[in-house]
């Protein structure tokens, strides 16, 4: 199967060691001596809105991708998406 990185854009990003939505691939990164594609990052999520900045971005190596399908990407690796604190409401 071939793919655009374009295409990429549009992938939901899924780790496979727990099963956790870690995004869209929103970049890549790319070696250009060799002309291969090194990883692909995830943009932190923003904080209040993007008045805060962002939170850090989650770059997965190339090695650590293991499965890319038509609609998402799973890669093994031990980055887990942050969980928001829910308040008790009584």
């Amino acid at each position: 199967m071939a793919c655009r990185i374009a295409q990429l854009r549009h992938k939901e990003v899924i780790n496979e060691s727990d099963g956790a939505l870690l995004g869209c691939v929103d970049d890549v990164e790319i070696d250009t001596k060799n002309a291969c594609l090194v990883a692909i990052v995830i943009y932190g999520r923003p904080k209040f809105f993007g008045l805060f900045g962002r939170q850090n971005d989650t770059v997965i190596p190339w090695a650590n991708i293991r499965l890319i399908g038509e609609d998402t990407i799973l890669v093994n690796c031990r980055v887990t998406a942050p969980r928001r604190k829910r308040k008790l409401i009584i």
